[in-house]
């Protein structure tokens, strides 16, 4: 009998827009105002958490940084107040909310580790409301104006973990980290299952690149791959479009199920988990592997 789980990826657009200048803003009206950009978001992903239940969804993923706007459009110490500990305030909520559905939920949040580390990562939670672990996003991208993520981020120290939930093995790996195939081959080899890349994504950067990359990882590597972009334009800074788009594929390197790009949407897809054994099979890439030969991705060169 096949093993199929239902999978499911939240897009949402933010809710509450921060203010611009915040230079008569006390430090006490700051905290508040992103206080509820992060309830505001919270309420919303719940509704539609809701919504995936309904569905039978037993697995299901947020977007990249999903309670807060993408700040790392604007250098500005404010959006430190956004980051909280791992388990903490969100994760607590929405443990409640795993536990409720029986649903494992990929929970992408900006982590604080302690006063001044902070992190871009993601919990996973089990179906019965534990807490699995945390990924922390490996590379933190300053390359194009409105991606100011050095300034935020302190790269991820978790290397590439893979959690057994009860449902399937699963791995975040977050936004950017999906540009460099060795963590994704790496992922493959500690067993991983469904592979969630929570993603925030503009038009004119990537999105030649969006239906590509994680296809090919999902044909590589031999797993399922969900694909997640939030959607809309941001204010105050309104720099680029986020394309939602977001999809599930198969490991034949086929999007099985799609989101729109401008709409807030639930992308519902059921996945054989025995297909992976059967692609596995046709295509022996783990077989015909030479880790001996590769030495040179392990030192910095040029």
């Amino acid at each position: 009998m096949a093993k199929v789980v239902r999978g499911g990826l939240i897009q949402a657009k933010n809710v509450v827009p921060p203010t611009k200048d915040t230079s008569k803003m006390s430090e006490k009206k700051i905290k508040k105002e992103i206080d509820e950009i992060k309830e505001a978001m919270l309420e919303k992903h719940i509704k539609m958490t809701e919504k995936a239940a309904k569905k039978g969804v037993q697995v299901l993923c947020y977007e990249e940084l999903f309670n807060v706007p993408y700040f790392p459009a604007e250098h500005h110490m404010r959006w430190y107040y956004a980051a909280e500990p791992i388990p903490g305030p969100t994760t607590k909520e929405i443990a409640k909310l795993a536990k409720k559905h029986s649903m494992v939920i990929v929970v992408p949040i900006y982590e604080r580790a302690m006063a001044g580390v902070y992190y871009n990562s993601a919990a996973v939670i089990d179906a019965d409301g534990k807490l699995l672990g945390t990924t922390r996003k490996m590379h933190i991208p300053h390359v194009h104006p409105g991606f100011y993520e050095k300034y935020y981020f302190k790269p991820g120290n978790t290397d590439y973990p893979v959690f057994q939930t009860a449902y399937a093995k699963v791995a975040p790996y977050i936004c950017y980290d999906r540009h460099f195939p060795d963590g994704a081959r790496i992922l493959g080899l500690h067993g991983c299952e469904i592979m969630f890349n929570p993603s925030a994504t503009t038009a004119g950067v990537s999105k030649y690149l969006w239906e590509l990359e994680q296809p090919a990882h999902a044909v590589a590597n031999g797993y399922f791959v969900g694909a997640i972009n939030r959607v809309g334009t941001e204010k105050p800074w309104n720099w680029g479009r986020f394309y939602g788009s977001s999809y599930f594929c198969n490991p034949k390197g086929k999007i099985i199920a799609q989101a729109s790009e401008n709409k807030d949407e639930l992308v519902v897809a059921d996945l054989d988990l025995d297909e992976i054994e059967e692609i596995r099979q046709a295509w022996q890439f783990y077989r015909d592997r030479r880790p001996e030969t590769y030495g040179d991705l392990t030192k910095l060169l040029p």
